[in-house]
């Protein structure tokens, strides 16, 4: 992807897109035609199953209001008392708390690339796939990835959170 190619995407799928580049990752966002705002659109838009989405969740942590992203897998929905036994109690977030500390709405929220960084949980359910599939800022954009991607990416620990 060039430079000018680069400028003609969406602010947050140019921060993704930066980001990628400098970690050196393979795939570039890929921009769909339609919204893709939650797991099942993106899947069927790809062609792929819905577990193969990496839905990025935003929770809210109460003792220091710090955003919490869980990563899942798309056909998994996060149990928020093994969310809360790792990082703390959460509460939900709602969109102005997610446009504020990640950069990204609610539907494009990346598992990178955020404004500040946030506390970060893998889910492991993501790793019954060799091929994921992520939002990249935007809910038209998304980019392809491994788990093992996500996890270098990140940082972040892998855990049981479904």
């Amino acid at each position: 992807m060039c430079g000018a190619e680069l400028q003609a995407l969406p602010e947050g799928v140019q921060r993704v897109s930066r980001m990628l580049q400098d970690a050196g990752h393979p795939h570039s966002p890929r921009m769909l035609d339609d919204a893709c705002r939650t797991a099942q659109q993106a899947a069927d838009a790809l062609g792929i199953l819905v577990g193969q989405i990496a839905k990025s969740i935003i929770f809210r942590r109460k003792s220091d209001d710090a955003a919490v992203l869980v990563i899942t897998s798309g056909d998994k929905r996060v149990d928020e008392k093994k969310v809360d036994a790792l990082v703390g109690k959460t509460g939900r977030a709602d969109a102005e708390f997610v446009k504020a500390r990640t950069g990204f709405t609610i539907g494009g929220v990346s598992p990178v690339a955020h404004a500040t960084p946030p506390v970060v949980l893998i889910d492991r359910e993501l790793f019954r796939f060799e091929e994921i599939w992520a939002a990249a800022g935007h809910p038209h954009a998304v980019f392809q990835l491994r788990p093992q991607d996500l996890e270098k990416l990140t940082g972040a620990p892998v855990a049981d959170v479904v």
